[in-house]
This record gives structure tokens, C-alpha cells and sequence, in this order.
């Protein structure tokens, strides 16, 4: 949680939402599920494949 809680910090309000999503080289399972339990919203692995990158930007920008 420190993670979302540092990208946060200067939200002007905190009763809405911002999605933190996770850009990273690291593309195992077990990686995925420590930045969702840290409290990230989402996960994009390297190299940014623009369909994904589509698919999750859409996801959250709803």
C-alpha cells in the first residue's frame, strides 16, 4: 500500500478513485499478485504491447 498511497498523496480528492497501474519488466504470476496486494489497480508487463495497453487504458478511463 505504501506505493499507492505515495502516487496518491497530492490527489486533490480523495473521494474519487485514480487508478494506479504497475509498468514493469517483471512478468511473473507471483510479481502480478504482490503489486495487486500492495493496492494497485492493474499490472502492464515490458515490452508494451499496444492492445494490452488499449484494453486496460479503456478498462479504467471509463
Amino acid at each position: 500500500m505504501k506505493y499507492k498511497r505515495a502516487a496518491c498523496g497530492s490527489v486533490r480528492f480523495p473521494s474519487s478513485h485514480t487508478p494506479i497501474i504497475a509498468l514493469t519488466a517483471y512478468a511473473l504470476t507471483s510479481d502480478k499478485e504482490k503489486f495487486l496486494k500492495a493496492g494497485l489497480d492493474d499490472y502492464l508487463t515490458k515490452p508494451i504491447v499496444e492492445e494490452r495497453l488499449s484494453r486496460i487504458l479503456s478498462k479504467w478511463l471509463k
